[in-house]
């Protein structure tokens, strides 16, 4: 049996399964969290985002790496957030494009996404990001 991973998606309120997945991972509601062992999603829970505001996106990141979480996937980012995330020991995926988080989880467990990459990174406004 494998081993138990935390994996993390930006999301729309309420957040959860059927959530829409937030286009910027500091700037959303909620963070839906999955239980996910042997390709399956076990639970979820969700916790909302603590601010932006004082101390930027590292809150969240510290805030989910506290829980426990191992892989995040979003749809963008700042470079600040993204170092901070590695040097926890996160790994981090790309995904745009989704409808649900659901899709997104299981698009994470087929192994259809690609690890967040420098050609992702938000650059003033993230506009250019889809949900």
């Amino acid at each position: 049996m494998s081993e138990v991973v935390l994996v993390a998606v930006p999301s729309d309120a309420p957040a959860g399964l059927n959530a829409r997945p937030s286009a910027h991972f500091g700037h959303c509601d909620a963070y839906t969290v999955a239980r996910i062992q042997d390709g399956k999603i076990l639970d979820v829970s969700i916790e909302y985002n603590e601010g932006h505001e004082q101390g930027g996106c590292i809150v969240p990141v510290q805030a989910l790496a506290g829980k426990g979480v191992k892989v995040l996937i979003a749809g963008g980012m700042g470079m600040g957030p993204l170092n901070a995330m590695h040097q926890m020991g996160m790994q981090v995926f790309y995904a745009t494009g989704f409808l649900t988080v659901q899709e997104v989880l299981q698009a994470y467990i087929d192994g259809r996404l690609q690890e967040f990459g420098s050609a992702n990174l938000c650059r003033g406004g993230c506009g250019h990001h889809q949900a």
